[in-house]
């Protein structure tokens, strides 16, 4: 594994736990917001996604290896890390609720484990679509 590749595989991992430490520091303090909101927006998310691009490349926006795919692709991939992560986020403070034990700092731990997790994750390898029947199918017994 390249050095720069495991440099943006560990990124949202530690976003995620520089964020449980900025609790640490005074409410309100921009250096507290700055890397909780950061990795609330885009931390499992990303770390989701980056597992599943490859099985995502596969299914891209189209064949031609032009600039409108690549950014196409490339915001698909954007805006699926902001869902998978405020989803994420949303899943977690409903347990924590649903457990009785729901606090910013145990919200942010358990996203930042999970991102953790999902940062050590292989990434899934994408298979080709199943080949489709011209032919409609036989009806009765089949020899």
């Amino acid at each position: 594994m390249r050095p720069a590749s495991l440099a943006l595989r560990l990124l949202p991992p530690l976003v995620g736990w520089c964020a449980v430490a900025a609790t640490a520091l005074p409410a309100a303090s921009p250096l507290r917001t700055l890397p909780v909101v950061a990795f609330l927006l885009a931390g499992p998310g990303a770390a989701v996604v980056r597992v599943c691009a490859p099985a995502l490349r596969r299914y891209g926006a189209g064949s031609r290896e032009d600039g409108f795919t690549r950014d196409s692709d490339r915001l698909e991939q954007l805006v699926l890390a902001l869902f998978l992560s405020v989803s994420a986020a949303v899943l977690c403070a409903t347990a924590l609720l649903a457990a009785g034990s729901f606090s910013g700092l145990r919200l942010l731990v358990l996203l930042a484990a999970a991102t953790t997790v999902a940062a050590c994750c292989p990434r899934l390898v994408g298979r080709a679509p199943a080949a489709r029947s011209v032919s409609p199918p036989r009806k009765g017994p089949v020899a």
